[in-house]
């Protein structure tokens, strides 16, 4: 199956993403928003690119893939990291970070030659760090699930530091 990479409208990836992404909510934002279609037109997966989630990585040159979804075509996943990760380049990031569920695979990341930074613990959801707030924040997400930090490119602060 031939496949190819198209732009998109976060509104567009959004849709997607809300039908299709088993454990999170649309994006609110991005840098930019690719799609893959297969020799037919139809469109067979998203990604989402923009700033890092955690502060600390936020240096203005490393961009985060916040969200992919795919109706399992396969190599759709990682036709949409690839080329990313190209786009990235091309204007200027010097690293691209991701996340993935700990129980996952990783063979997209493994497929683009992504390096594994680091496993994480779980952590509380979003929604449990504040009492007051607790009933006011959704509990869809990443919260209580371990995961692992991926990267293309230049190493990130922390894996210099060894940390």
């Amino acid at each position: 199956m031939s496949l190819t990479i198209v732009p998109l409208t976060l509104r567009a990836a959004n849709a997607v993403v809300a039908q299709l992404h088993r454990h999170n909510k649309p994006a609110r934002g991005c840098k930019f928003c690719i799609g893959v279609v297969d020799e037919a037109g139809t469109l067979r997966g998203v990604l989402i690119a923009g700033r890092p989630v955690a502060r600390g990585l936020d240096d203005g040159r490393t961009i985060e893939v916040n969200r992919t979804a795919t109706d399992g075509c396969p190599n759709a996943n990682s036709a949409l990291y690839a080329a990313a990760w190209r786009a990235a380049q091309a204007m200027g990031y010097r690293t691209l970070i991701t996340y993935t569920q700990a129980d996952e695979s990783g063979a997209s990341m493994r497929a683009i030659r992504a390096h594994r930074v680091r496993d994480l613990a779980p952590r509380k959801g979003w929604y449990e760090s504040s009492l007051k707030m607790r009933d006011m924040r959704d509990p869809v997400g990443n919260g209580g699930v371990a995961r692992v930090l991926w990267r293309m490119g230049q190493p990130l602060g922390l894996e210099q530091a060894g940390v």
